[in-house]
Parts: structure tokens; C-alpha cells; sequence
């Protein structure tokens, strides 16, 4: 039987699929007796198959060799488009966090989604979603990993609009599809460059290329930076990171996974592509400095943010920009192990804010306190969170970014400053974060919030205590070091960082009434980082204003130029056979006259056009001669 439960692991993504599937008949109206719940039951169920299997299959791959399933979609000629999958420990374990991940998101649904009339259409899109993340994280080739993330893309846009009667929603659905696929695009280059110079989209074949290719400078650049433009789209880094904080319009529950594990899925196919990104050094160099300014630009615009889930999800970003920096300096356990526990934290503390979002009625920050007593179990959940999110010592978050600090330490120092100072404004921002919810005055939103039903604390609470256990299955995972390892100035310094966070953001001087300072200076910093440093400003006057004009340049020729053209035959074509019209006697005398006429104008036209060019012959032997 375990055998067997090894052999179809390639079954654990379809669960989610045949989830999504059984839920059309609530998601599309068909079934309205018995309301939308059965919906979230078959998914529910399903995802709990999905999760056992998996589980299993974790254990029996546990220190054995991978094992590769391929199977041969598309032959013609020489071309094998071929899905490769690739079931290790590390793979299953991916899928394990997605499916526990999106379990407990979907739980969380329930609750948040009681009185929603399109609960069903939810989660069958939370299933969808399920399904691509759980294939992507077991995918051993380029090409099915690109298709994967192609259905991500489809599916953060349904989701984001889930609400879709809302304006607002459209838009943010809207600019983060086409943000997004700004970097798919380019991507999708790199992918038909690939199989046109390796010949394979595998990425073992793609491996053994890497290694013996000696490739121009020039196109090694541009094939490193085409490969890394996906990821960076679907990590929200700069300059393609607008698209998230739009996405915080759709629903909680998706914005749990969303901020945990599907930003981590373009992170992971970084890591996969690693290697591939060896040969271009400049790709490399492209991670670090994208990676370097979305950690700390990221982090410092968190800081102004008022709306709660805004304020979180440009952490996210930050975090991300970490990873990056993890595979552009080709340390990429320390990218894995930052996923890891970055995951499971944001998870939890979105979880938190949704509940307090769902009690309140609201998102604005400056609009609650007083929070704490009144919610102990969401107040716990979002200390946990932080805890396990920014480096306290000895939760998860701690023993990841200890990780990449003796990484980078001898030779990379300055981004060891910047991992130091990510990690001390994550901790202001939280700590803000948190004395606007639960401390403070109750005020008028916040005098009736009592604590959510059980759908809601159960994955809550639930989550808290695993994100409370990372340290222990780190530990049994082997992944955390022996105490004679340790560097303890690293240690101290990481220690550090996340305490003065802590201190900086309970001391600094939060006011209510006011959401902006009356001095020009803090009011100019306020405003650069409350606004994202004017990106969104400066791409509309310069790539929103260029396509534009283009576009209306193009309608112009278009309209004018080529449909004038077509128009001027069409007249011309009508009028000719208007003004014939009036030659038609009925003789055939005339007719015969008519064609004798015309044949003898267009003869005599072609007679006097040879005897031009016969005269101009003449005249040149003639002026021949005389030069000779």
C-alpha cells in the first residue's frame, strides 16, 4: 500500500483539482437549495486526502534518493514536451506546507465567508490555486513550471476580483494580472531560448547544459535576466511589486496564501533555476541589487502604511527580497529555510488581522485599539506571528536569518547590514502594528469586538502552536546547527536588531487624530514612504503615458492612414460604377465601340511607352559614343 502511495505522489496536486471541480455545481448557481457550503466540504475533504498522502509520502522519501516520474505530454520531430516531476523530501515538503497552509485557509473561510452568497465560486478557486502551487512545488521541468505559473497568475486574478461589483476591485484585479504578466513575457523568452540552445526543458538536462555552455557575454545576460523577470513579477520586487498591495482588495483567506506560499512559489522556481543562472553573472548581480532595494524600500514604506493588510503585505515583499539575495549570492539553503518560516508567520498573522478585519468591520489603523483584552486568541496569534517572523530568539524567523548572516558574513558584509536593518524595521512595523490594534483607547469601530467563532480561532490558534514548533521540526529536519558553530557576534547582532525593533516601535509617538505630521520635513518622508516613493506616479508619467501615446499614434494611422486608404477605393469604386450605370443603352453596337475604344487607348499607351524608352536608349549609346 505505501508502495503504491509512492508511486502515485503525482496524484497529491489533482486532489485540489477534482476539489475545484466538485464544487461547480454550488459555484455556479446550479444547486442554490442547500446554500454554498457542500462547496467547501468537498474542498475541504479533498485537501485533507491531499495532505494525508503527501504525509505518507514524506515519510517513505525521507534520506532516499529522488525519484523522477516523467510523463511524455507532446512527441513530434525532435521535440519532447515532457512533464517531469521530481519526489524528494525537499519537493514533498513543499507540498506538505501548501496543503497544511491552504487547509487552514480554507477553514478559516468558513467563518470569514459566512454570509458571502459566493462562497461556493471561493473555494473553488482556493482549490484551483491548491492544485498549481501543489504541482509546481514537485515539477522538475521548465516548461510545466512556467504553465503552473501561468495558472497561478489566472488564479490571483480571479481571486483579487472575487469581489468584482466593486470598481476598486477591478482595477487592483486588472493591474495585477497585467503586472505580472509583464514578467511571465519575459520569462516565456528565456523558456523558448532555453529549449532552443539545450535542446531539453528538464532541469537535470538543463543542469548538465549549464555546466559545459560557454555562451557570448552578451547573450548569457540577457537570457539570466529574461529567466529572473518571472520570479521577480511573481515575488512583488522592484520594479514589477505594485501588483500586491493591489491584491489586498480580494478576500482574506486568499490573501493567507497569497502573502505565504504563492509569492514563495516564484521564489522556488528561482532556487530551481539557480544553477541555470550560474552562467550569467550579471543575472546574479541583477538579484542582489533587486533583492537589496525591495528588502529595505519595502520595509521602510510598511512603515507608513495606515490600512492593516497593506501594511503586511509590503513586509512580504521584503522578506522576498531576502530570498533573492539568498540565490543571488548561490546560498540558496538559507533561501529555503527563510520560505519556510516566513511562510507559516505571515500565514498566522494574516490570519490575525482577518479576524480582527471580520469583527471590526474595517482596516483602517488609526480607526481601532483596544483590542488586546477583548480578543486574547487573535492578539496571541499576532504576537506568535511576529515572534516567529522577525529574529527573537528561538523561534523560526531567528534561526533563518542566523542562517544567512554566517552566509554572507566573510563575504558579503554590507548585505549583512542589510538583513540587520530589514529585520529592525520588520520589528517597528509589527510593534506599530500592534499598539494601534490591541493597545491603546477603545474607540468607536473597536467597543464591540468580541472574539471569532470556532471556523475562525481553530486554524488560528492551531497555526500559533505550529508556528511555535518551527524550532523543533527544524531541529528534527536537522537544519539547525550545534551551539560550537554558532558565530556569536552574528547571533548577538541579529538579537539585537530585533529587539531595538521592538523598543523603536513602542516608544515611537503614534497619534490618531492625525494621520500625517504638520512639519514639512517628517510630512515629506511620511508621504515618500506612505506613497511607495511615487513609483506608481512616476510609471504612469513615463510607461503608462509612453503606451498611451503610442497607442493613440497607432489608432491614428490606423483609422486615417490604412482605413482611409480602404475607404478612398471603396468611393472610388462606387462612384465609377454609379457614373457607369448611366453608359448601360441596351445597344450592343455601343458596347462593341466601347471595348474597341478602351483597347485602343490602353495599346496606344503601351506603343508610346516603348517608344520612350526605345528614344532613351537611343540616346544613351548616342551620348556613349560621343564620351568615347
Amino acid at each position: 500500500m505505501t508502495q503504491f502511495l509512492l508511486e502515485t505522489s503525482w496524484w497529491v496536486p489533482i486532489y485540489g483539482l477534482i476539489g475545484s471541480v466538485l464544487t461547480i455545481p454550488w459555484s455556479t448557481g446550479m444547486v442554490r437549495r442547500t446554500g454554498p457550503r457542500p462547496a467547501a466540504y468537498f474542498n475541504l475533504l479533498m485537501t485533507v486526502l491531499a495532505f494525508v498522502h503527501g504525509s505518507v509520502v514524506f515519510r517513505l522519501t525521507w534520506n532516499r534518493e529522488p525519484m523522477t516520474i516523467v510523463l511524455h505530454w507532446f512527441q513530434a520531430a525532435d521535440l519532447d514536451l515532457s512533464l517531469a516531476l521530481e519526489i524528494s523530501s525537499v519537493t514533498v515538503g513543499a507540498m506538505e506546507l501548501i496543503t497544511g497552509l491552504s487547509f487552514l485557509a480554507q477553514l478559516f473561510a468558513l467563518g470569514y465567508l459566512e454570509k458571502d452568497w459566493a462562497m461556493g465560486r471561493f473555494f473553488a478557486l482556493m482549490g484551483f490555486f491548491e492544485a498549481a502551487m501543489s504541482g509546481l512545488a514537485i515539477s522538475n521541468s521548465l516548461f510545466l513550471s512556467y504553465a503552473l505559473l501561468e495558472i497561478l497568475t489566472l488564479s490571483t486574478y480571479l481571486l483579487v476580483g472575487f469581489w468584482y461589483a466593486q470598481p476598486l476591485v477591478v482595477t487592483a484585479a486588472r493591474d495585477a494580472f497585467l503586472t505580472k504578466r509583464v514578467g511571465d513575457v519575459l520569462l516565456l523568452m528565456g523558456v523558448v531560448a532555453l529549449a532552443t540552445m539545450a535542446g531539453s526543458l528538464d532541469f537535470p538536462d538543463l543542469y548538465d547544459w549549464a555546466e559545459t555552455v560557454n555562451l557570448n557575454p552578451v547573450v548569457a545576460s540577457l537570457l539570466g535576466l529574461a529567466l529572473i523577470a518571472g520570479p521577480t513579477g511573481k515575488c512583488a520586487q522592484f520594479p514589477l511589486h505594485l501588483w500586491l498591495d493591489e491584491a489586498m482588495e480580494g478576500p482574506n483567506p486568499a490573501s493567507i496564501l497569497r502573502n505565504s506560499v504563492v509569492v514563495a512559489c516564484g521564489a522556488y522556481v528561482l532556487i530551481k533555476l539557480q544553477p541555470i543562472l550560474n552562467v550569467s553573472p550579471v543575472a546574479l548581480d541583477a538579484l542582489i541589487v533587486i533583492g537589496a532595494v525591495t528588502a529595505v524600500g519595502a520595509s521602510l514604506v510598511a512603515m507608513a502604511q495606515i490600512d492593516i493588510k497593506r501594511a503586511l503585505s509590503h513586509s512580504t515583499s521584503a522578506y522576498l527580497g531576502l530570498v533573492f539575495v539568498a540565490v543571488g549570492t548561490q546560498w540558496t539553503g538559507f533561501a529555503l529555510m527563510l520560505l519556510f518560516a516566513h511562510a507559516i508567520a505571515k500565514a498566522l498573522l494574516f490570519m490575525s488581522i482577518g479576524a480582527i478585519i471580520v469583527t471590526t468591520n474595517n482596516q483602517n489603523l488609526l480607526e481601532m485599539g483596544g483590542l488586546g483584552p477583548k480578543m486574547p486568541a487573535t492578539t496571541t496569534a499576532f504576537v506568535v506571528g511576529t515572534a516567529g517572523l522577525v529574529g527573537l530568539l528561538p523561534l523560526g524567523g531567528f534561526w533563518a536569518l542566523r542562517l544567512g548572516m554566517d552566509d554572507l558574513w566573510t563575504e558579503r558584509p554590507f548585505l549583512v547590514i542589510v538583513l540587520l536593518l530589514v529585520n529592525c524595521l520588520s520589528a517597528v512595523n509589527l510593534t506599530r502594528v500592534f499598539r494601534l490594534v490591541f493597545l491603546g483607547k477603545t474607540q468607536a469601530k473597536t467597543r464591540r469586538a468580541p472574539e471569532v467563532p470556532w471556523q475562525m480561532a481553530v486554524p488560528m490558534v492551531s497555526l500559533s502552536i505550529v508556528t511555535l514548533l518551527v524550532p523543533v521540526m527544524m531541529q528534527r529536519l536537522s537544519l539547525l546547527p550545534g551551539w560550537e558553530y554558532l558565530n556569536q557576534t552574528a547571533l548577538l547582532l541579529l538579537c539585537l536588531s530585533g529587539l531595538v525593533g521592538i523598543v523603536l516601535g513602542g516608544v515611537i509617538n503614534l497619534q490618531r487624530t492625525w494621520s500625517r505630521s504638520t512639519k514639512s520635513s517628517l510630512r515629506f518622508v511620511q508621504d515618500l514612504f506612505a506613497y511607495d516613493f511615487y513609483v506608481d506616479k512616476l510609471y504612469r508619467l513615463t510607461v503608462v503615458f509612453a503606451v498611451s501615446q503610442l497607442s493613440r499614434l497607432s489608432n491614428a494611422i490606423d483609422r486615417y492612414v490604412i482605413d482611409g486608404l480602404v475607404n478612398l477605393v471603396g468611393l472610388a469604386t462606387v462612384f465609377s460604377g454609379e457614373s457607369l450605370k448611366y453608359s448601360i443603352s441596351g445597344k450592343s453596337q455601343f458596347y462593341l465601340l466601347t471595348i474597341l475604344v478602351g483597347v485602343s487607348f490602353f495599346g496606344f499607351l503601351m506603343i508610346w511607352l516603348f517608344d520612350q524608352a526605345t528614344f532613351r536608349e537611343i540616346l544613351e549609346k548616342v551620348m556613349l559614343a560621343l564620351n568615347g
